[in-house]
């Protein structure tokens, strides 16, 4: 398990951000910087901007870093089959509560269906997993299906692209994390055999289509 792993697992703040919706999950860097997650939008429903992503998802998908799995149950809703992976013990207990199936997993280590499945997602910034976005493209590169799999991230709004190792603000073991916008993302994903389909913004929030080179 990766150390971004071990953070996640046994965070009571993340716990209690999925149990409390409104809380704030608050990480801070290692130069005293504060980075601040939209918590509450990890257990709210899928609003517009989600479902008109999921209408990408004609097929089976892979949700990395699922939490509670609201996108793993709306994909469930509309007859599509789909699997959430989270590290974290009360993001998997609330996912199948809600009807998701979800895998208690990291996303580094062994999943069903590498290679094969046509759609992926690192939605609710998770393209920060790791604090390495050219690593975690590489691994998500070999589960999807080779020729004609698509991978959509959510990237920051700005033009950013930012390496930090971080704590959660309420104390526990550093990890790193990555804020990454559009362009930045595109290039790096370039490098690794990953062209770039579609780029898009929609209330807010920027999102990037990514299928083999």
């Amino acid at each position: 398990m990766t150390a971004i792993d071990q953070a996640w697992t046994g965070s009571r703040a993340y716990a209690e951000a999925l149990s409390g919706p409104g809380r704030p999950l608050v990480l801070r860097t290692s130069t005293g910087r504060t980075l601040e997650l939209d918590a509450a939008r990890f257990t709210a429903p899928p609003d517009p901007v989600d479902r008109a992503v999921l209408d990408r998802c004609q097929g089976p998908t892979l949700d990395l870093g699922c939490g509670p799995g609201r996108l793993v149950a709306e994909l469930a809703r509309r007859g599509i089959p789909a699997l959430g992976v989270d590290v974290a013990p009360a993001a998997v207990l609330l996912g199948r509560a809600a009807g998701a199936t979800v895998l208690r997993r990291s996303v580094f280590g062994r999943l069903p269906g590498a290679g094969r499945w046509p759609h992926a997602l690192l939605m609710d910034g998770n393209i920060g997993i790791g604090g390495d976005a050219a690593a975690l493209l590489a691994r998500v590169r070999g589960l999807i299906r080779p020729g004609d799999g698509e991978l959509v991230v959510e990237t920051e709004a700005e033009d950013v692209h930012e390496n930090h190792v971080v704590t959660f603000e309420t104390g526990g073991e550093p990890f790193g994390w990555t804020r990454i916008g559009t362009e930045a993302l595109a290039a790096v994903a370039a490098g690794i055999g990953l062209r770039s389909i579609a780029q898009w913004s929609a209330g807010g929030r920027r999102f990037v289509a990514l299928a083999t080179a």
